[in-house]
């Protein structure tokens, strides 16, 4: 961070000494105005670096995804949330990996879990922990009526093996079932989903991406361990319901950001205000203005805050 900031002021004294050339030789205006944009975007990144100073915010982080109230139509918000999060993730060159999914009865899903990897994917993902709410002509509905859809987010850093987590193996049950997708794939051939119940607590946890077994058992053995650490977080600051919005009620009153595709355009954070009128941008995963709004409003000491 040091080495960053002398950095930045050498290039400002760059730009001091190119100003006084400048008297004489215009080219060296232009020299300097490009020094300090330079220097700029540098301190830019520095105080996004250091919004991003959480605990965990480093962290890989597990992303679930639950549609709510509202059926099908929900259950295809739910789908769409998926693809908006994960091309997010993409954007920002981390790998996703799908580690569980449940299809919805007619279209969409009814939950789904992605397991992010990345430097920071934690700190800009929190910003999408609570519940979104859509509003638009459902494609389902033959008389073309506006409908109402909710889906929650729930972003868990991933807990790192030098954490304390202590699961005891004799606490958790496991159970193995073949995977839910597209027949004639290998993974539904076999036994190699995974099912993971921690009896003391009841956290159950499933993956189902790969086709090993074990490689599924270790990745939800890293899921339950992510859980468990969360809920441990939350019972010591009796901030459950806030924490994980998989806990709270999907439904109207507990929304954090709205998607109005009908009667206009627009996509609004109901927590710092921040809106946008380009929603197919916002649902192919252009989200940097609600994160980075999320997190300044976070640094400055509103009310988001970490949330694990």
């Amino acid at each position: 961070m040091l080495s960053r900031v002398d950095a930045v002021a050498t290039r400002l004294d760059d730009a001091e000494v190119l100003l006084e050339f400048a008297v004489e030789d215009p080219d060296a205006l232009g020299e300097a105005e490009s020094t300090v944009e330079a220097a700029e975007v540098v301190l830019a990144k520095m105080e996004f670096q250091r919004m991003l100073g959480g605990t965990h915010d480093k962290a890989n982080c597990f992303v679930e995804i639950n549609a709510g109230a509202g059926g099908t139509e929900s259950q295809d918000w739910a789908s769409m949330i998926l693809r908006m999060l994960s091309r997010f993730a993409e954007s920002r060159d981390f790998k996703v990996e799908l580690a569980n999914l449940q299809p919805g009865e007619e279209a969409g899903i009814k939950s789904a879990t992605l397991r992010i990897e990345g430097e920071y994917a934690f700190g800009y993902l929190k910003a999408e922990n609570g519940v979104h709410r859509l509003v638009r002509i459902s494609p389902f509905d033959s008389q073309k009526r506006r409908h109402t859809s909710f889906s929650s987010v729930a972003v868990l850093p991933e807990v790192d093996d030098d954490i304390d987590i202590e699961v005891n193996e004799g606490d958790v049950e496991m159970q193995t079932f073949r995977a839910s997708g597209a027949g004639g794939q290998h993974v539904n051939k076999t036994n190699s989903a995974v099912r993971l119940t921690h009896k003391p607590s009841g956290v159950v946890v499933e993956c189902q991406a790969e086709r090993s077994q074990h490689k599924n058992r270790a990745t939800a053995m890293k899921l339950l361990k992510s859980r468990l650490y969360e809920a441990e977080l939350a019972k010591r600051t009796e901030e459950r319901d806030a924490m994980y919005a998989g806990k709270a009620k999907i439904d109207f009153g507990s929304q954090i950001r709205s998607y109005v595709l009908q009667p206009y355009q627009m996509v609004k954070d109901l927590r710092t205000g921040h809106e946008t009128s380009n929603t197919q941008g916002v649902l192919d995963g252009d989200l940097d203005g609600f994160v980075e709004a999320f997190l300044l409003m976070s640094a400055g000491g509103g009310e988001a805050e970490e949330t694990a």
